[in-house]
């Protein structure tokens, strides 16, 4: 069985999409491309103040994860013989405007529109998606563990808000295949059975929607 050669890890805040990025990337020798949310000098300020930065938070997302693309597509086209061919990331640019449609009213959201459809570039689809799923208890849980300051500013209404819009997103999602993870039950850090059955998984997929909730072990 073979690696997928582009693999995007995806999912609402705090359900840990980065650390499984990583530890996937490790496995199969794969370049990281990670989404870098401490660069966003807007962000802490969105969570204090939504509707007063809330378009300058979404563009600078926007321009980051376009700049990340460039990179990829870049590096697809002119492969490095001294670079991992596989590449592993904790974001998925056709979700951008998911966030853009929860944060902003309908002029942001006109202007952030065109904005994008200038910038977004024809990047090949991911060879698989694995989109993570978990209840606000349990994100809300994992973000207080992780402990950064202006995260507790997050209110829970925002995100099951959050949450429903990803199951919107991802139950029409058809560009790749697809693997939708119960990652409230599923230990992929600690627990090194349930991560072996994730990679399996992961090998396994070649088209199609697959679900992954692996019994527990006795």
């Amino acid at each position: 069985m073979t690696v997928p050669k582009y693999i995007v890890v995806e999912g609402p805040i705090g359900i840990g999409k980065t650390t499984l990025a990583r530890r996937l990337a490790q496995t199969f020798g794969s370049d990281l491309l990670l989404e870098d949310a401490a660069a966003n000098p807007f962000l802490e300020r969105f969570y204090q103040h939504p509707r007063q930065v809330a378009l300058s938070t979404q563009l600078f997302f926007l321009l980051q994860r376009v700049r990340q693309m460039r990179d990829l597509q870049q590096s697809l086209s002119q492969p490095d013989m001294f670079r991992p061919a596989g590449r592993v990331a904790d974001f998925l640019i056709d979700k951008d405007p998911l966030f853009a449609q929860l944060t902003l009213d309908d002029d942001e959201l006109r202007l952030y529109e065109q904005v994008r459809q200038q910038l977004v570039l024809d990047v090949p689809p991911p060879d698989l998606v694995i989109y993570l799923q978990a209840p606000v208890e349990v994100l809300l849980t994992r973000i207080a563990k992780r402990g950064r300051g202006y995260e507790k500013l997050i209110e829970s209404s925002y995100l099951q808000r959050l949450i429903d819009a990803y199951a919107r997103f991802f139950h029409h999602y058809s560009a790749a295949p697809l693997l939708i993870v119960n990652a409230a039950e599923v230990n992929y850090v600690e627990n090194d059975r349930d991560y072996d059955l994730l990679v399996e998984q992961v090998r396994a997929i070649r088209s199609g929607r697959h679900y992954f909730n692996p019994l527990p072990f006795v």
